[in-house]
C-alpha cells in the first residue's frame, strides 16, 4: 500500500556495449623537461654539499681525538 510502484524498465534487445572512443586530454605544449636540468643541479649540489659537510666534521672529530691522546701521553711523560 505504501511502496511505490517502479516503472518497468525496457530490456536492451542486443547485448553488445557500443565502444567509446577516448580521446587524451590536449596538451599544453610545456613539458617538464626544462625543469630536469635545474632540478638535477640542485641535487647534485645538494649531495655533494652534504657530502663536504661530513667530512669536515669527521677530520674535527678525528683532530679533537688525536690531540686528547697526544695531551695525555704528553702529560704522562712529563710526570714520570
Amino acid at each position: 500500500m505504501f511502496r511505490p510502484k517502479l516503472p518497468d524498465v525496457p530490456t536492451p534487445r542486443s547485448t553488445l556495449i557500443p565502444q567509446q572512443h577516448h580521446n587524451p586530454a590536449p596538451t599544453t605544449g610545456r613539458s617538464l623537461s626544462p625543469y630536469a636540468g635545474p632540478v638535477a643541479v640542485v641535487l647534485v649540489g645538494g649531495v655533494v654539499l652534504t657530502a663536504l659537510l661530513a667530512a669536515v666534521a669527521i677530520t674535527a672529530v678525528s683532530v679533537a681525538i688525536a690531540a686528547v691522546v697526544l695531551r695525555s701521553l704528553l702529560n704522562n711523560a712529563n710526570r714520570r
